[in-house]
């Protein structure tokens, strides 16, 4: 019979060798690193314009990058622009990762990650779900982690467009990131895979290393509000954008000159990221005659269809939490608003028709008291589709409906072209049934109301998207909501026969950036709620402004030099803005806005 002791010995050894290893071997990050500059150092601090080698830039990437001017972050509304979460481990290099535990359990719920000129990001842990498609993006983005054995694996969504090199070489807000956590001893590396459909033509990665360094102090770098922007552009016209035109392109060969790169190679794109360029790259050294060694515009190819189609009435209607007391309805046509309290419900646009029960019951969810006033803003049917459904199931107390309609009704409030748009001569029938035009119009500027302890703000736009837009300013919610005027899904719809116009548009777009305010970083603040798509804030607004300024520049400067309408088309001022916003199909087309900014620009109806 063999001793009970010399049968427990064999079963404790593969016991403690298991207690000794950590569960999935998870590593702690915590504490301060710094960077370890000698492995790439000319790319983490001062990247020279026109040096985008190595990086897989698509045609569409690198004409944003070469046509990118370093005066515009002298602008008031970038001066306080932080490293964006897709290249805010480049540099200034000094990072920190600190805990959030359960004190209960001790459990990790996330890192924060913190340092390097970027935002302080959290990265969860505790298994959350990424936000709703229509919520905000901040620089930071949203990031969850996982551990995969001795490695932390972040997933990162929810950025703002900025970029992948301090040089103009850009990054969509489409992008998204990936990446991999990896210490050995006093050392990290992370491995970064960002993609993005718009601007690469396949993922980008990249490598930084880090040294545990404890002494090191990384910065939050405080606070950047409107409060610290100042002039740096005296006498710069209200909306200026610095930019270069295609084809000017002296700033960017002066890399290519003085370190003898060919330009193909400086270009870069994805067979420049690869080992076997090399090859290449010493056939074109060898010829300095190869084209393919001259700056050239990017090569024609097809319009990339449009990625985010604007919100269908399926009767999906979504509820989105924007700001103090006003929530966005998204998937009943164009974009609503809802602002609630003691008053009642004040809403914003009503969508297409068909849906309306559907909003009805999500309205419900808000609130229980009656729908008093709606706000039109403008005369389109997937904003004002459901007028008459919803108008006469509110109730504004003292009436406001037409007289041929039953029930006391919501008040009903545009600009007066609305209804000029809707309503027709006496005998005639009008665009939409009476029920459904506005009962209260504005002629002015401005018009002002109070609903639910907030005063409430419409702002006329004249000949922008129509001629009867209004912005409206939710002013202690800090909540503006455009209409079609700012559009996160598509090119601005310019309805010429209803008196809209490009330049129209461009200047509703810079009434509505006087209107925000960001908090800090140029991040939050005021919230914007645009025709179609996400929640948006003071920057977003910034890149679609500088995209419409920067197109209506090159359509001047061709329409200067002589071109025609089918030249201009031909010249695709839009070319690197068309993965993001531009459609060759559907009711409203790339070469459609062309066309509009071309008559508005030249004068020619």
């Amino acid at each position: 019979m063999r001793h009970p002791s010399r049968m427990i010995v064999p079963l404790l050894v593969p016991i403690m060798v298991a207690i000794g290893r950590p569960v999935f071997a998870q590593i702690d990050l915590s504490g301060e690193w710094g960077g370890t500059f000698y492995e790439d150092l000319p790319h983490r601090g001062g990247v020279q314009l026109g040096d985008y080698t190595g990086l897989p830039l698509n045609d569409a990437g690198w004409r944003k990058a070469q046509s990118w001017d370093e005066a515009v972050v002298a602008t008031h509304e970038r001066q306080c622009i932080p490293h964006i979460a897709t290249y805010a481990l480049r540099g200034p290099a000094t990072i920190r990762f600190v805990k959030a535990v359960d004190p209960d359990s001790g459990r990790l719920l996330a890192y924060n990650l913190q340092g390097s000129y970027g935002r302080p990001r959290m990265i969860w842990m505790d298994g959350r779900p990424h936000p709703s498609d229509l919520a905000p993006h901040t620089w930071a983005g949203f990031s969850t982690g996982r551990w995969e054995r001795n490695t932390l694996v972040v997933s990162t969504t929810h950025v703002k467009m900025g970029w992948i090199q301090r040089n103009g070489a850009p990054t969509s807000d489409l992008a998204t990131m990936t990446e991999q956590f990896i210490r050995h001893g006093d050392y990290l590396m992370v491995v970064s895979v960002v993609n993005d459909p718009v601007f690469l033509s396949e993922p980008f990665i990249r490598t930084s290393n880090f040294v545990l360094s404890l002494a090191a102090n990384a910065d939050a770098w405080g606070s950047c509000g409107p409060a610290q922007t100042v002039d740096e552009l005296p006498g710069a016209p209200k909306g200026y954008v610095p930019h270069h035109l295609p084809g000017d392109t002296a700033h960017i060969q002066e890399f290519a000159t003085k370190n003898g790169v060919p330009v193909h190679a400086a270009r870069g794109g994805a067979e420049t990221t690869y080992p076997e360029y090399a090859l290449k790259l010493q056939q074109l050294a060898r010829d300095a005659s190869d084209p393919r060694n001259l700056v050239t515009q990017p090569p024609p190819r097809g319009e990339n269809p449009r990625r985010g189609e604007p919100s269908q009435a399926t009767g999906d209607v979504r509820v989105v939490p924007v700001q103090g007391n006003v929530y966005l309805l998204a998937g009943a046509g164009g974009n609503m608003a809802v602002q609630i309290g003691e008053d009642g419900v004040l809403l914003v646009d009503t969508g297409a028709r068909g849906v309306t029960d559907k909003v009805v019951a999500a309205i419900g969810r808000l609130s229980d008291k009656p729908i008093r006033f709606i706000l039109n803003t403008h005369a389109h049917p997937d904003h004002m589709g459901g007028n008459e459904t919803l108008a006469r199931a509110g109730n504004r107390g003292e009436g406001g409906r037409p007289a041929d309609n039953p029930g006391p009704g919501a008040m009903v409030m545009a600009h007066e072209a609305v209804l000029r748009a809707v309503s027709a001569g006496a005998g005639r029938p009008g665009a939409m049934p009476v029920a459904a035009w506005p009962t209260d119009t504005y002629s002015g500027e401005s018009k002002d109301m109070y609903s639910n302890g907030e005063p409430v703000q419409l702002f006329h736009q004249p000949a922008a998207h129509t001629d009867g837009d209004s912005v409206v300013l939710f002013r202690r919610s800090d909540v503006v909501v455009t209409g079609d005027v700012f559009d996160m899904t598509s090119y601005p719809v310019i309805d010429a026969a209803r008196g809209g116009s490009f330049t129209g548009v461009i200047a509703a777009l810079n009434r509505i950036i006087d209107l925000t305010v960001p908090k800090d970083w140029q991040e939050g603040g005021t919230m914007v709620i645009p025709g179609q798509g996400r929640v948006a804030d003071e920057a977003d607004v910034v890149e679609y402004r500088d995209m419409l300024t920067i197109i209506r520049d090159r359509i001047q400067d061709l329409i200067k030099k002589g071109m025609t309408l089918d030249q201009v088309q031909a010249a695709r001022p839009t070319f690197e803005y068309d993965g993001r916003y531009g459609a060759t199909t559907g009711p409203w087309t790339t070469s459609m806005l062309v066309e509009a900014a071309y008559r508005d620009l030249s004068g020619k109806k």
